[in-house]
């Protein structure tokens, strides 16, 4: 991407950013709409409130009716989502460039006209809290928030997305519409707008639609530090089930940190190269046949599945090991054999062959995830909320210029037995004890239960 010409950018009077990139392969286009809102501007008693909100926006506007939202872009052939995480809430349509007008439309109706009928509000809480029971069913799903929650002190990113089930049943539409309209103001929004269209036009039809909404004070996102960490931490979750589970998370750099690409390197070489599209990187399995860990513990006989996760985020967040163990493994030699691959990378490095080969491959997935025309107006509006779009066009410059000891530098920083959170998910048989489950979490010294 970063031999593609840099996207058009223009602003609306009420602060706006418009992005457009043109793509001329197929008469298509992609709109995205990008809100600088996520878990991390949720405060305690609130959490989950900007998933919430994004389901609402769903549910109809003043000029659509709910049952009209879907015919609108598949008429044309499209196909429309959303999603919220840590950073940012997103939405999006891609149909012929002919539908380009219907999609403003309905951006531009998202972003101003949102009805949170109080009826609807209370529908979506059910839908809402059957999803966060759904996925407490799912161990890995479980062990993550479990991890994710004991490895963060200070800094919102601990708190699940989908929040707390306490602070769901206390919601009411009220905090939902007064987060809508706090958040969802022209200056606190990006529109990308990517494939077969003229960036005149385009922006002259972003302005049609978008000139009338009234900018608002957006909250200023100032946040704790998340403090060093001084000492492993560990969480054992026991739950119905059949398989173990093992999670290792350590505090990672952000996205504009120096230790990013380098660890992104580290990351290729312990589990496999993976790309950077939260949207489209893990629907495709990375290349594993030579990553350390999967074949210390895989063809090792001590795992059936391994992989990592290093997602690029506005403030410092996790990497994350996550290991399925095969049946009849013991903790300990999971861990001993874990532990010893990731203290090797931390104290050696890796060699010039590792080097190359992860640079090949992680610059083969930044093109298989830029495939399209609503992969790359994703990457843009994605990059955007967390730093700049400059740093999505920069990414294939950066990965080249990532130099062995930078590797062992940044290895050496972040894979610290001090620095990680291990998280285990302990099965039980159906009768073999409390229906319910149960979370302990606490340092390596001393476990303390978590309510």
């Amino acid at each position: 991407m970063s031999d593609a010409p840099a996207p058009r950018t223009a602003f609306l009077e009420n602060g706006l950013k418009i992005l457009v990139q043109e793509v001329h392969t197929a008469p298509l286009a992609s709109v995205w709409c990008w809100y600088k809102v996520g878990s991390r501007d949720e405060m305690p008693g609130r959490t989950g409130v900007s998933h919430w909100v994004e389901h609402m926006n769903f549910k109809g506007t003043t000029n659509i009716p709910r049952e009209k939202v879907k015919g609108i872009i598949e008429e044309f052939g499209g196909s429309w989502n959303g999603y919220t995480w840590i950073d940012q809430t997103t939405y999006l349509e891609t149909a012929t460039r002919d539908a380009l007008d219907r999609m403003l439309f309905i951006e531009a109706e998202r972003m101003s006209n949102g009805l949170y009928d109080p009826a609807e509000c209370e529908s979506e809480q059910t839908v809402i809290i059957s999803e966060l029971q759904g996925g407490e069913n799912d161990p890995e799903q479980l062990l993550e928030i479990e991890v994710n929650a004991a490895a963060f002190k200070a800094h919102p990113y601990g708190h699940p997305t989908i929040g707390w089930l306490g602070d769901l049943q206390r919601m009411t539409r009220d905090d939902l519409y007064g987060h809508y309209r706090r958040y969802y103001v022209p200056n606190n929004a990006t529109l990308v707008i990517v494939g077969d269209v003229d960036p005149d036009e385009a922006i002259a039809r972003v302005r049609h639609h978008f000139g009338a909404a009234v900018p608002g004070i957006v909250p200023v996102r100032t946040l704790s530090a998340e403090p060093a960490q001084l000492g492993e931490r560990r969480v054992a979750v026991r739950k119905e089930g059949t398989t173990a589970y093992l999670k290792v998370a350590y505090h990672a750099p952000a996205a504009t940190d120096e230790d990013f690409f380098p660890m992104l390197v580290a990351d290729a070489v312990l589990t496999g190269a993976k790309g950077l599209n939260l949207w489209s990187s893990f629907r495709t399995p990375p290349p594993q046949r030579s990553a350390r860990l999967y074949r210390t513990l895989v063809e090792g006989r001590l795992a059936s599945a391994v992989s990592g996760s290093l997602m690029p985020t506005a403030d410092p967040y996790l990497y994350t090991i996550s290991v399925t163990a095969r049946e009849g493994t013991s903790r300990e030699a999971l861990e001993r054999a874990a532990f010893a691959e990731l203290d090797r990378m931390a104290r050696e490095g890796i060699t010039a062959e590792e080097l190359e080969k992860a640079r090949n491959q992680l610059r083969a997935r930044l093109v298989f995830e830029n495939d399209s025309v609503t992969n790359i107006a994703h990457q843009l509006g994605y990059f955007e909320t967390i730093a700049s779009a400059d740093l999505f066009l920069s990414i294939g410059d950066r990965i080249r210029r990532v130099a062995r000891e930078r590797v062992a530098e940044a290895a050496a920083r972040v894979l610290r037995p001090t620095n990680r959170t291990v998280g285990w998910f302990e099965p039980v048989p159906a009768d073999g004890g409390d229906d319910e489950g149960e979370a302990s979490a606490g340092p390596a010294a001393g476990v303390r239960g978590r309510p």
